[in-house]
């Protein structure tokens, strides 16, 4: 008896249970998220930039508001990297000399983002020279 209970338990040990039709779905629906978040992470790692920030300023159409002029500008960071403590500064010269300056900050500015400012200033800068550039950044 001790023999065919041996033979018994070895073929109970030998069959594996089949597995459900739910069973199959669930494996295969977590087997292809896994392979889909596998290769976004690759993807991702080949394809991430290592290139400093790039920044670049554009000024749009100038507006008077109450005898002040306001001179609208977006910075755009084409760049790999996010920048900090970016410092935007516009000077606005009449007949050669400088009439007016100001400067502002954007706290951040993350690869592919941009963000919009605008100087103010009490001369209008239609009549004269004037100039808008980034002055500095830091790294995070």
């Amino acid at each position: 008896m001790s023999q065919t209970n041996e033979l018994t338990n070895g073929k109970k040990e030998q069959q594996q249970p089949k597995r459900t039709p739910a069973e199959r779905v669930t494996f295969g629906a977590a087997s292809f998220l896994l392979a889909v978040v596998v290769s976004l992470v690759g993807y991702t790692w080949l394809n991430e930039k290592h290139q400093p920030p790039v920044l670049s300023v554009s000024n749009k159409t100038i507006r008077e508001v109450n005898g002040q002029f306001y001179v609208p500008f977006e910075v755009v960071n084409t760049g790999g990297e996010t920048a900090e403590s970016i410092q935007i500064m516009a000077e606005l010269q009449m007949k050669g000399e400088v009439e007016e300056t100001g400067d502002l900050q954007i706290d951040f500015l993350s690869s592919g983002e941009k963000e919009e400012g605008a100087f103010i200033f009490r001369s209008d800068p239609r009549q004269g020279q004037l100039t808008i550039r980034v002055a500095g950044y830091k790294l995070p």
